[in-house]
């Protein structure tokens, strides 16, 4: 079947070099030469793609590029004439293809129309297998994830793999933010090229013009070789800028005119050479704010966001942490080589789930890695995890015995003796007789710990006054000192923390530790023994928890 294509331009010439240049592609072409024009023939016509003008007489280009993207999936581009790309990123957004510049150069012109021959190719393939298609086959298997967030998130990726727009992608650190990337490229018409991914805040500032344009042996000392620049490396394919926004402002003026005019030129070169890539960059940083500061160029950054695609957090999409666990569970078992594969059991499942994940997938993923070392079994439990204990029946029961703890708390002693019972729910796991606060421990390691210093009344009456004194500090260092501000105090009013359990358990292990660091002069060797835990696994926390390492008095 010969394609068809829909020629708009009110510039006759160049509307005949078009049309010979499709003609000469295998492309039967019909030309219109005004909007009025082009919409009579679009809707008495069938085409497989649109090539038209900005400026018709009659009205503007974008309209045709509005009905046209509504109303079906054929791809359109759009002429654009030197100095328009405010109307050309315009046109983008509402949904054109691709655009090329005047004055027209054929070869780009042939790229752009070879581009949308393959758009035309992809949906064909789609339409004919519309459950089993590569694309939706590779999307699923690469992106995973099956949650209300992520489906119209696939629905956009496959959207905008079709485009040639710059895309900007943002989200936190560790959303997958090159994983989406790559889908883009590898879904898109330019998968047979490369896929160029740059970390833009890894490149020394004076190497980076060098790194992305390139460089003639002997323009500088060390050039004793010519070098290719990674917009040519790119040449047909996906250029990826990762965190563009440390790019440095004297960079930014470059790199704006090199996505603009398309064109770079090394250094120590006279001639500039025409590229053709897809820029598509991202940052974890608020790039609007930095335009206001001024640390960002603004010319650039709507260049770059064209369109941008938010990525969901982990938290916004924890139905997907079991099936995300297993997935990485997979990879680490292939890539360690381990006999038999690692699985979570349902209660480490559970407790993933009710984490809040900072660093999101990426935390995940480095999560099960520490984990699957610590385990002595193919089976991942709680303990391997290292997560903060949370015991949510413990929690129920310590709500409703909140009222009588604050009655009984009126005097010193009862006060006393709560805060102590609230630090020890805090350090002490629930089934467990003495403290251990290090997650990994098994239970053959058996260290001295704070519960079992502090022995009743009874207990304490056969204990000579020598050996007394030198169980004070210990036992005294499980209550925190007058000048301490009230964080191991039991929410009031028989209210919830209002940050919530995680943080306010972290706020009374901090406390613990910081106590115990006090009493023992800042040792962190002796403290760890008070606390019945290991050196390392105190580093580790303090670490965890933003505890200063030098902060002895």
């Amino acid at each position: 079947m010969t394609t068809s294509a829909l020629v708009v331009d009110d510039e006759v010439d160049l509307c005949r070099l078009m049309q010979i240049t499709l003609t000469k592609m295998g492309i039967k072409s019909d030309v219109a030469y005004t909007l009025a024009q082009a919409r009579s023939y679009w809707q008495d016509n069938t085409y497989d793609f649109c090539l038209t003008d900005l400026k018709l007489p009659d009205g503007s280009g974008l309209e045709l590029v509005k009905e046209i993207s509504n109303s079906s999936n054929t791809p359109i581009a759009v002429i654009t004439a030197h100095g328009s790309m405010d109307l050309a990123i315009e046109a983008l957004k509402l949904g054109a293809f691709d655009f090329v510049n005047k004055p027209l150069e054929l070869p780009r012109l042939r790229q752009l129309v070879e581009n949308a021959l393959k758009v035309i190719h992809q949906d064909n393939e789609a339409q004919a297998t519309p459950e089993s298609s590569p694309e939706q086959k590779m999307l699923d298997a690469r992106l995973i994830g099956d949650s209300a967030v992520m489906h119209p998130l696939k629905n956009t990726i496959l959207k905008l793999a079709r485009s040639q727009a710059p895309v900007f992608l943002s989200g936190a650190s560790g959303t997958g933010k090159e994983v989406v990337a790559r889908l883009i490229h590898d879904l898109s018409p330019r998968r047979d090229g490369s896929f160029v991914p740059v970390n833009c805040g890894a490149i020394p500032s004076e190497l980076m013009e060098s790194e992305f344009f390139g460089h003639k042996k002997g323009s500088f000392t060390g050039a004793v070789a010519d070098k290719q620049g990674l917009f040519q490396q790119a040449n047909g394919g996906t250029l990826f800028l990762d965190e563009v926004a440390d790019l440095p402002l004297a960079m930014q003026v470059k790199l704006l005119r090199a996505i603009q005019e398309k064109t770079v030129r090394a250094i120590g070169d006279t001639k500039e050479v025409p590229v053709d890539i897809r820029i598509l960059s991202a940052t974890h940083k608020d790039l609007s704010r930095l335009v206001q500061d001024g640390a960002f160029r603004q010319d650039l950054y709507y260049r770059i966001n064209v369109i941008e695609l938010k990525l969901p957090t982990l938290n916004d999409r924890r139905d997907d942490i079991p099936v995300l666990a297993e997935h990485f569970l997979a990879m680490i078992s292939a890539e360690w080589q381990l006999e038999t594969p690692p699985s979570l059991t349902r209660e480490a499942s559970e407790r993933l789930q009710r984490h809040d994940f900072a660093g999101n997938v990426r935390e995940l993923r480095n999560l099960l890695e520490r984990a699957v070392t610590l385990a002595e079994t193919s089976d991942i439990d709680i303990s391997h995890l290292g997560l903060p204990d949370v015991n949510l029946d413990f929690e129920d029961e310590q709500s409703q015995s909140q009222p009588t703890t604050q009655t009984i708390s009126k005097t010193p002693e009862n006060r006393e003796q709560a805060l102590q019972s609230d630090s020890e729910i805090t350090a002490v796991k629930h089934k467990q007789e003495t403290t251990n606060l290090h997650p990994y421990r098994t239970n053959t390691q058996h260290y001295p710990s704070m519960t079992q210093r502090s022995v009743p009344n009874h207990t304490e009456s056969s204990i000579s006054p020598s050996d007394t004194n030198q169980e004070a500090p210990l036992n005294r260092s499980i209550q925190p000192e007058k000048n301490e501000p009230a964080n191991l105090q039991e929410p009031l009013n028989g209210q919830l923390p209002a940050q919530g359990l995680e943080h306010y358990l972290q706020e009374q292990e901090k406390q613990l530790i910081i106590t115990a660091l006090k009493q023992t002069g800042w040792n962190k060797t002796q403290a760890a023994e008070l606390l019945g835990t290991t050196f390392r696994s105190l580093r580790y926390r303090m670490k965890k928890l933003e505890i200063a390492e030098d902060q002895s008095e």
